[in-house]
């Protein structure tokens, strides 16, 4: 019989439509052609970097071929030693030497045929475990060197089922398809041969008709089947992406009461599972009845045959009680034909769309002999220029548009103007998280396509509005843009982001656990942390990305005080919205619509009647006198 599935215990998708068209923001999968999904399977072998490769590939191959072959002979054995039970000979020598020796001999090869393949899975095991941790390795690596729109665009829960069930299905393609079905198939050709030659060429064709059609009709009914898996495969990844979703972004749920409207979602996403696991159940249940049928009556035309045979003379007791067995012993690799077909469709197709993931083409790579960013000697900060660059996003219609300026070392550089102006884009082309379609962007003299991306990031350092921090402890998130720093340097940085004396005052120190995101920080904290975290770094470029704008006036100022103390000595690039923070920079550059419309120190940029800067200013300092005499009148 086909073996049974486990319904309702994985998540689901949204909804069963949903799940059933494969989900809002992914294309359904396709079946990948057979042989090229082999070899992409080969190749992931041969290079996994397996101890012994090749010879537990070929002791393995051996054990399972020694196995089958003693699986066909064990049969023949017992068969000879009930011919030798019920031959005319003397009672004491029939039983007491013959029958035994022949009895001893079959326990013998039973168990020899049954150890072989166990045996073969132990050697086969350390390759199977370093194709499929391969298989995560690379696919996770390479993901992580993609664009920044493939990341947007792309569920984190999504990607991390589809990586974790790539993997997964790397080990049992291995399992299943090397070590069951292709002995199966060597295992039906020497049964066939015994029979035939043995006994009788009829019996051989009964055998092979009677698998021939049990297959069909197990491979019939399963592409059938395979229909009710993708569903729930889909809904499963549908249902991962959800709840990603909701625990991270727990606090906006919550926020907006929204944690029954989750909770239902969700369930409504198991019901599509549970939907889909029933119907695949019940088809399970009609694939069992025709697999038992199709067995049964082969071993019925069997059991005939072998008993005209036997009172014809032909075939003595043992002889039946053989060819019988011979067929019971390959049914039962057989019996889990239907679980096996569809598990390796299955296994293919999350094969391929793990791989659909390395083969995607990173927009941002480096170029083939890029070397290190050297920097210059006898000075902390580095020269920035972005010259005539123009970039574009997909989603939006503006983009930069022929930007050009110079942030000379040590010198602070600030970029203000409207939401969608193009700040951040000029962030992430500084960062080289996105590479300009028109122009470049140089530090200290070298085109940022023409280094590393590793020396590139270990020159900038970002401070970003909203610092991220990974669920573990203030050491680990401070040190990890320098993993290799010492204690002396982790608190060195603590100190110089003015964090040291809070981290003194938790009970476990710089050990203290910060949480999902750094949650159980407060705001100033957390971005504290952040510009340890960029200090560490010793960066000769410092960004800061509106590093202040989430935070209330008191801890502004207060990070401001630090941000200052950071900034001594580096190049700086700032993205702001409020221009007090600012008013020091050497260079403020005002950006509208993607292009930079005014540029000029802020006592400039001021008196320039009519000017951007000028009614921005006034209208944030009009807003402060207005939000301030309100104090005064609330005090008073």
């Amino acid at each position: 019989m086909a073996r049974g599935e486990r319904s309702g215990q994985r998540g689901g998708g949204g909804i069963e439509a949903k799940a059933q068209n494969a989900g809002a923001a992914a294309e359904a999968p396709v079946d990948p052609k057979t042989i090229p999904a082999l070899m992409d399977l080969i190749r992931l072998v041969a290079r996994s970097g397996a101890p012994q490769l090749k010879l537990r590939l070929t002791v393995s191959i051996l054990l399972t071929i020694a196995g089958k072959g003693l699986g066909v002979l064990a049969p023949l054995v017992l068969g000879a030693a009930v011919n030798h039970l019920a031959a005319d000979q003397p009672a004491g020598v029939s039983v007491g030497l013959g029958f035994a020796g022949f009895a001893v001999g079959w326990a013998i090869v039973r168990f020899l045929s049954s150890s072989a393949p166990q045996l073969s899975d132990v050697v086969f095991a350390p390759v199977r475990a370093a194709a499929q941790r391969t298989a995560a390795t690379e696919t996770f690596a390479h993901a992580l060197s993609l664009s920044l729109d493939f990341h947007q665009t792309k569920r984190s829960g999504s990607l991390s089922r589809t990586v974790d069930r790539g993997s997964r299905s790397v080990d049992f393609l291995l399992r299943i398809l090397a070590f069951n079905l292709a002995p199966t198939g060597l295992e039906l050709i020497l049964a066939a041969a015994v029979l035939g030659g043995k006994y009788d060429w009829r019996f051989a064709a009964v055998a092979v008709v009677v698998v021939v059609v049990y297959s069909i009709l197990t491979f019939s009914i399963s592409n059938w089947r395979i229909e009710h898996r993708r569903t729930m495969n889909t809904a499963d990844t549908e249902a991962a992406g959800q709840v990603v979703d909701a625990l991270i972004n727990y606090e906006t749920v919550k926020s907006f009461g929204a944690e029954t409207r989750a909770a239902l979602g969700y369930d409504r996403a198991l019901g599509a599972y549970n939907d889909a696991a029933l119907k695949a159940n019940s088809s399970l249940a009609l694939l069992n009845a025709v697999q038992a049928l199709i067995m049964n009556i082969g071993l019925g035309v069997m059991a005939v045959m072998a008993g005209f045979e036997a009172a014809a003379g032909r075939m003595g007791p043992g002889d039946v009680t053989a060819a019988v067995l011979i067929l019971i012993s390959l049914y039962a690799p057989l019996n889990i034909l239907g679980f096996a077909y569809r598990e390796i469709r299955q296994s293919f197709i999350d094969m391929e769309e793990m791989l659909k993931v390395t083969r995607q083409t990173p927009q941002v790579a480096d170029a083939p002999g890029a070397a290190d960013l050297v920097r210059p000697e006898g000075q902390s900060g580095g020269a920035l220029a972005f010259e005539d660059v123009s970039f574009r996003h997909d989603a939006r219609a503006n983009g930069l548009e022929d930007v050009s300026f110079t942030v000379q070392p040590g010198t602070t550089t600030a970029l203000v103007g409207p939401s969608g102006s193009g700040k951040s884009t000029i962030v992430k082309l500084a960062l080289r998280l996105l590479d300009p379609q028109v122009g470049r962007v140089v530090i200290d003299g070298a085109d940022v396509r023409d280094v590393t991306q590793a020396s590139l990031r270990r020159a900038v350092a970002l401070v970003p509005q909203d610092v991220a921090l990974f669920n573990d402890t203030l050491a680990v998130n401070i040190a990890f843009a320098r993993p290799e720093a010492d204690e002396t340097a982790i608190w060195a940085a603590a100190e110089a982001a003015e964090l040291a004396e809070f981290i003194r005052s938790l009970p476990d120190g710089m050990e203290t656990r910060v949480g999902e995101r750094g949650l159980k920080l407060s705001g100033g904290e957390r971005q504290r942390v952040g510009i340890a975290r960029a200090l560490l770094a010793d960066p000769c470029i410092l960004i800061l990305d509106e590093a202040t704008s989430a935070l209330d006036s008191r801890t502004e100022a207060a990070i401001q005080k630090t941000l200052r103390k950071a900034k001594a000595g580096r190049t700086t690039l700032v993205v702001a919205h409020r221009l007090s923070t600012i008013a020091d920079a050497e260079q403020i550059l005002v950006l509208k619509a993607g292009r930079i419309v005014e540029r000029g120190a802020h006592h400039e940029l001021v008196a320039r009647v009519g000017g951007e800067y000028a009614a921005l200013w006034k209208k944030q300092t009009r807003g402060a006198r207005i939000g301030l005499d309100g104090d005064r009148q609330s005090a008073g």
